[in-house]
């Protein structure tokens, strides 16, 4: 593995020789120095090199040029039905009060009631539907179904399968639901807007880089979460391609730039300094720097700022040829939570899951299979004596311990996604690239509390059963360095005050292009970099560029949608906290520790809500069993009897058959769920709808 630049300390084998970590550190500290003063790179014009332009406190300025019919043809297809009350795109008109809604985790569960598979449910497979589901949730058989029931019945049977085989295959976590679906049709995307039926596509554009004009470039939006939060937003998180249409087009040697909107972080620096750490760590990762973004279509927008954005490096081959040295090699993007589990010999059943970037050689689809069949059918024995084969103990190592540090659960061990796999051509090993840390810092919001994420088990750090990594802990070889590892870097790299310097220097850099945006961000930004958390701002009024009633952006943001999600700790908040844990559990103080099981499947006790390193469960029942309840309970009795059961159905129908056809399509299907399921349907959490139900 080379090493060409001073974000990454350590080389391939370099563990064996952390002496040389301070003089890393003190020689990247002082090559940060010249990021921030703009030593090393040109001045006054575009960069000429990668390493110009990655420079994580460097400010560009980035001017797309679209045609009108350019700009609404990147809209993406399915947009329209995965988010119905958007009342279309914002190029094109107001936005309304819809959005993310819960057909992108329900619908697939209703059309397993298809039975001619004809794509479409007809009146009698619905009522059919209902029924069986009733059945199955009376398992007392009395004849009636209360609240507790209804909430365990939506998440046994509603919440599509995340285990291998994909979506609907044997299942998630002990057997159970795993989680929202995750993987997008064959041949097409990943992601949770992927799995909503959301597909983005490139049109054709001219860029503007710091001076330097590229004409007929690809753009398209990109993203998953954070496209659904911004969905009434003109500032999307962008992809360019900048040699799709014309070959031979770069920016500082780079063919395609990723403009990320941080959405989701109020202090716009969560994925910049975790990438930073990763590579500090010696764990190959992207580079990063900032841009402000700036659109120009005629009759609408004259070059109008959008924005503040990070710029993320693109894991390509040419990420790989410069992190790996190797320009061969498969770039794979797992999305499962069952990574290496044997699916038998058919490459057909891994390559969606896999989502390989490119076509694999047949060496490269059998080391995969390979691995999984060691992973899934092999003796502790045999699989400690042969996991060194196949999986870059060392590099593996840092990956995880970088991760677990960073409490980022929407990751390898939660949601099994957001991480690159590279099959090095000479090694043949499977090595780690991190990928999407928004919500890094512990701030995924369905990872537990506050306190458990700060508090996560350095030793049993995933949520539910994970073959692949259960049986790489348990292995003596990696733990020994993965401890290892963690001790060191608990020394040098994961000090809090070397974070507090970082925030307070990114932010020096940002602050003007955030004061742009609005003073409402600015003053929410300056919070959370003095360490001070704030709520917040919902999906409804996450961004100033929202659609008014006039079309046009509003000035201010307004709290909505998910004001009511516990506020986490800013970085440096999370950072004293997670350091005085890890330090604790390193010495052996494991009541430091919290592993709790956050999950998506039914409830295991009378309450949702559990306390630290309680089992918790956070399934489709926990949103929409009390809006069902309200709908179908005729007599207000608190529970729903087969007839109040089947008469809703029918209702359901009813309503959802909009062109009276006699069938509901899938469309139909996520249009009705969405309308009568949507979040807050009955008030805030703790009321009626969408939200933790009341403590018993």
């Amino acid at each position: 593995m080379k090493a060409k630049n001073f974000d990454r300390p350590y080389g391939r084998g370099s563990m064996r020789k952390s002496v040389s970590l301070g003089l890393n550190l003190a020689i990247g500290w002082f090559a940060g120095l010249g990021c921030l003063t703009g030593l090393g790179a040109d001045v006054g014009g575009p960069p000429t090199r990668a390493a110009d332009l990655f420079q994580s406190t460097k400010l560009w300025t980035v001017h797309l040029q679209f045609t009108q019919e350019q700009w609404k043809a990147m809209e993406p297809e399915g947009a329209a039905e995965a988010m119905p009350g958007a009342g279309g795109p914002p190029h094109v008109g107001p936005g309304g009060p819809g959005g993310v809604g819960p057909a992108m985790f329900l619908a697939p569960s209703f059309l397993k009631g298809d039975q001619d598979k004809d794509g479409k449910l007809s009146k009698e497979e619905f009522r059919t539907l209902g029924e069986q589901w009733f059945s199955d949730w009376d398992k007392d058989k009395r004849g009636t179904l209360d609240l507790d029931q209804l909430r365990t019945g939506i998440g046994s049977t509603l919440t599509p399968h995340f285990g291998p085989g994909g979506p609907g295959g044997p299942g998630g976590p002990d057997g159970g639901p795993g989680g929202p679906e995750l993987q997008g049709a064959n041949g097409h995307r990943n992601g949770l807007a992927a799995a909503a039926g959301i597909d983005f596509k490139y049109v054709h554009a001219d860029l503007e880089f710091e001076g330097q004009l590229l004409r007929d470039v690809a753009v398209r939006y990109k993203g998953n979460g954070t496209f659904m939060e911004s969905r009434n937003s003109l500032k999307r998180s962008l992809k360019i391609d900048l040699n799709k249409y014309v070959k031979g087009q770069k920016v500082a040697g780079v063919t395609k730039l990723n403009l990320h909107n941080n959405v989701t972080d109020a202090s716009w620096m969560n994925e910049v300094l975790s990438y930073r750490l990763f590579r500090d760590a010696g764990v190959p990762a992207p580079r990063t720097a900032y841009a402000r973004v700036y659109v120009t279509v005629p009759g609408q927008y004259d070059k109008k700022y959008f924005g503040l954005y990070s710029i993320v490096e693109d894991v390509d081959r040419h990420f790989a040829e410069d992190r790996f040295g190797a320009k061969d090699g498969m770039i794979y993007k797992p999305v499962t939570r069952e990574l290496f589990g044997y699916l038998g010999e058919d490459w057909s059943k891994y390559n969606q899951m896999y989502d390989p970037k490119g076509e694999p050689s047949g060496a490269e689809k059998q080391r995969v299979i390979s691995f999984s069949q060691l992973v899934t059918s092999s003796s502790d024995s045999e699989f400690s004596a042969r996991i060194a084969e196949y999986l870059d103990l060392e590099e593996f190592a840092r990956f995880m311990s970088v991760t677990v540090w960073l409490s980022t659960l929407d990751s390898i061990l939660m949601m099994g996604q957001n991480f690159y796999v590279y099959l090095h051509p000479q090694t043949h090993k499977f090595e780690f690239v991190p990928w999407d840390l928004d919500h890094s810092f512990g701030q995924f919001p369905m990872g537990g509390t506050q306190e458990e994420r700060e508090k996560l088990s350095i030793h049993k750090p995933w949520r539910g059963a994970n073959r692949f990594l259960e049986r790489v802990f348990k292995t003596d070889a990696f733990r020994k360095l993965y401890l290892a590892t963690m001790a060191e870097f608990s020394k040098s790299i994961f000090v809090p005050e070397r974070f507090s310097q970082q925030v307070d220097e990114v932010a020096a850099a940002i602050r003007p292009a955030v004061r742009e945006e609005s003073e409402t961000k600015l003053a929410r930004f300056s919070k959370v970099v003095a360490g001070e958390s704030v709520g917040r701002l919902g999906r409804d009024g996450a961004h100033d560029l929202m659609m008014g009633p006039g079309g046009q952006g509003e000035d201010e943001p307004r709290l909505g949608g998910d004001a009511f999600v516990q506020s986490a700790k800013p970085i440096k908040g999370f950072v004293t906290a997670r350091a005085q844990s890890v330090t604790a559990q390193l010495a052996g103080k494991d009541d430091d520790a919290v592993a709790t099981q956050t999950g998506f499947g039914p409830p295991d006790r009378k309450s949702d809500r559990g306390g630290p390193g309680e089992p918790r469960s956070f399934g489709p029942g926990l949103f929409v069993a009390r809006a069902i309840m309200e709908k179908f309970d005729t007599n207000n009795d608190g529970k729903l009897t087969h007839d109040e059961f089947v008469t809703g159905f029918a209702k359901w129908f009813a309503d959802w058959d909009s062109d009276q056809s006699g069938a509901l399509s899938d469309a139909q299907l996520r249009a009705g769920i969405n309308r009568d399921l949507a979040p807050f349907h009955g008030g805030p959490p703790g009321g009626p709808g969408f939200g933790p139900p009341d403590e018993p």
